[in-house]
C-alpha cells in the first residue's frame, strides 16, 4: 500500500501511465480491427457475445501474463541463431501471429472480391463461421497481442500497478467502442477491405519483428490514419452525389 501511494505522489510515474495507456489503446486498436471483422461472420444474435468475450479474454491474458513478467522478459532471449539472427519465443511467437494474420485477411480479402469463390486454395468447402472458431481465432490472436503489448510496456515501465491500470483502461477503451466500430465496418463495405489491408498489413509487420527488422510503429498508425481519411473523404463524396 505504501508503494501505491508513493506513486500516486510521482510525477514521473503519473507521465509513464499517460504515456502507457495510450500506447496499449493504440496496441489495441489492431486487436480490435481484427475481432470486429472475425465476429461479423457470426449470426447477429452471437456477434456482441463474441466481441465480449473476445474482450475479456484479452484482459485475462495481459493481466494473466503481467503475473508472470519474469517469464515473459526471458521470452526475448535467444534460442537459436539462423540466417544471423537469433530468434527468442517472442520472435516465434510474432512470426506464427502474422503468418495467421496474412493468411485470414488473404482469405477475406479473396472471399469479398469474388463473394462466390466455392472450393479454393483456403479452405475446401466454404462454411459458415462457428461460435467457437470465432473465439479459438480471437483467442490465438490476443495471445500474440498480448504477449507484444507487455513486453512493450515492461520496457517503458518497472511498476506492475501502472501497467495493470494501463491495461484496465486500454481493454475499457477496446469494449466500448467494439460494437460501434463492428457496426460501422458492417455498413461499409468499403471500409471492410480497409480493415483487411490493415490486417494485411500488421501481420506483415509482426513477421518483419520476428526477424529482427525493427518497423517504427508510429509510420504504422500514420498510414493507417492516412489511409482511414482518403476512404472517409470517399465516403463523404458518395453521399453528397445521393443528395443531389
Amino acid at each position: 500500500m505504501d508503494q501505491l501511494f508513493a506513486l500516486a505522489a510521482d510525477p514521473t510515474a503519473w507521465a509513464a501511465l499517460a504515456t502507457l495507456i495510450v500506447m496499449e489503446v493504440v496496441l489495441g486498436i489492431d486487436n480490435l480491427i481484427f475481432i470486429s471483422i472475425l465476429t461479423n461472420k457470426l449470426p447477429a444474435h452471437q456477434q456482441a457475445r463474441a466481441r465480449r468475450i473476445g474482450i475479456g479474454l484479452a484482459l485475462i491474458l495481459r493481466l494473466g501474463l503481467l503475473g508472470t513478467i519474469a517469464i515473459i522478459v526471458q521470452l526475448t532471449e535467444p534460442l537459436f541463431t539462423a540466417f544471423g539472427h537469433g530468434f527468442s519465443w517472442r520472435d516465434l511467437i510474432l512470426i506464427a501471429g502474422g503468418l495467421f494474420l496474412v493468411w485470414k485477411a488473404t482469405k477475406e480479402i479473396h472471399h469479398h472480391v469474388d463473394p462466390d469463390p466455392g472450393p479454393d486454395m483456403f479452405e475446401g468447402e466454404r462454411v459458415q463461421m462457428s461460435f467457437a472458431s470465432a473465439i479459438v481465432q480471437i483467442l490465438l490472436l490476443d495471445l500474440v497481442f498480448s504477449i507484444d503489448s507487455i513486453i512493450t510496456a515492461v520496457g517503458m515501465t518497472d511498476h506492475v500497478p501502472i501497467m495493470v491500470i494501463a491495461v484496465l483502461v486500454a481493454v475499457t477503451v477496446m469494449l466500448l467502442a467494439a460494437n460501434p466500430l463492428a457496426r460501422f465496418i458492417q455498413a461499409n463495405p468499403t471500409v471492410v477491405m480497409l480493415a483487411l489491408g490493415f490486417l494485411l498489413m500488421i501481420g506483415m509487420v509482426l513477421i518483419a519483428e520476428g526477424f529482427g527488422a525493427h518497423v517504427p510503429k508510429g509510420y504504422i498508425y500514420a498510414a493507417m490514419a492516412f489511409s482511414a481519411l482518403i476512404e472517409a473523404l470517399n465516403m463523404l463524396s458518395r453521399r453528397a452525389k445521393k443528395a443531389q
